[in-house]
C-alpha cells in the first residue's frame, strides 16, 4: 500500500529554515514524481514544489524559488523540502505527493496524486 509520511515541521523566527521529509513506504519513491503543497488557514493548497522521477528535474513556485530547494534521497526513500528565509506567508500545513507527472501552482479541487492525502506537517513561521 503506498504511503507517504510527512514531518519536520514545527515554529520558526521569519527568517529562519527547517527541512521537511516526505518518507515513502509501499512503493519506490523515485518510480513517481514527488511534490509538496500546503495550505494556509482559509486559502487553496497549492504546489510549491516537485521532483520529477527518473531525471530528478525540479520545479518550484514562484513564490518559494530561491529559497526552497527539493531533493530526494533514494537510499532513505525519503524526499526532502529545504526551506530557507521563511516568511509569515509560508505559515501553512505541508503536504507530500505521488503522482505521475509534476504539480506547482493551484491544485484541482478533488486532487491528491496517487493517495488521499496524509495529514501532514505544521509550519508557522512567527517571531
Amino acid at each position: 500500500q503506498l504511503q507517504l509520511v510527512e514531518s519536520g515541521g514545527g515554529l520558526v523566527q521569519p527568517g529562519g529554515s527547517l527541512r521537511l521529509s516526505c518518507t515513502a513506504s509501499g512503493f519506490t519513491l523515485d518510480d513517481y514524481c514527488i511534490g509538496w503543497f500546503r495550505q494556509a488557514p482559509g486559502k487553496e493548497r497549492e504546489g510549491v514544489s516537485c521532483i520529477r522521477n527518473g531525471d530528478g528535474s525540479t520545479y518550484y513556485a514562484d513564490s518559494v524559488k530561491g529559497r526552497f530547494t527539493i531533493s530526494r534521497d533514494n537510499a532513505k526513500n525519503t524526499v526532502y523540502l529545504q526551506m530557507n528565509s521563511l516568511t509569515p506567508e509560508d505559515t501553512a500545513v505541508y503536504y507530500c505527493a505521488a503522482s505521475t507527472y509534476c504539480v506547482v501552482g493551484p491544485v484541482v479541487a478533488g486532487w491528491s496524486g496517487l493517495d488521499s492525502w496524509g495529514q501532514g506537517t505544521q509550519v508557522t513561521v512567527s517571531s
